[in-house]
């Protein structure tokens, strides 16, 4: 099932480097976030997901980040994800600040249905996806490819809505950010 997610999109330097990563897997021909050719596709960071967002969720949402500020962010190492269907990103260490972004996003999704467990407050692995369906073999490749990541200090920019049966983003306060 495809998901509705709420994400931070991250400032224009940390999405170049995240997108420098992506293409440096691409070359090495692994899986990477780079052979997602759709137009919503941007380095981000998931702060919730649901089976559907009702209006009135939609609502308090809009609520809970009227007067958003950007919020600081670090991207750490690399982490592996999943046992089947192996993901590889980047670990971004939870600040207070981003733990409170994500607290209140959480609370406002709560009327929402089908919340996913790893995007619940106490669940949650703050992460920035580079490559999607590794195998295991892979892995190890993939870190070669990459070596080793330096932090990067950066920051969630403003917050957008990915719905996948309509096929667009927009900024949570309303403002089409790209797609139709």
């Amino acid at each position: 099932m495809a998901l509705n997610s709420v994400e931070g999109v991250l400032d224009e330097a940390t999405d170049q480097q995240v997108r420098h990563e992506w293409a440096l897997l691409a070359e090495a021909g692994l899986p990477s976030q780079a052979d997602h050719r759709g137009v919503s596709n941007a380095p981000h960071l998931t702060l919730s997901a649901a089976g559907s967002v009702p209006g009135v969720v939609g609502s308090g949402l809009e609520q809970a980040l009227e007067g958003f500020e950007p919020v600081p962010v670090r991207l750490g190492s690399l982490l592996v994800l999943g046992s089947r269907h192996l993901v590889l990103a980047r670990l971004v260490l939870p600040s207070e600040a981003l733990l409170r972004l994500h607290a209140s996003v959480a609370e406002a999704m709560a009327g929402a249905t089908d919340v996913p467990e790893r995007v619940q407050v106490d669940r949650w692995v703050p992460h920035v996806t580079l490559g999607r369906g590794l195998r295991a073999g892979q892995v190890g490749e993939a870190l070669e490819v990459l070596g080793r990541v330096p932090q990067l200090e950066g920051a969630v920019e403003s917050v957008r809505r990915w719905d996948p049966l309509a096929g667009r983003t927009w900024r949570v306060d309303g403002i089409p950010t790209m797609g139709a």
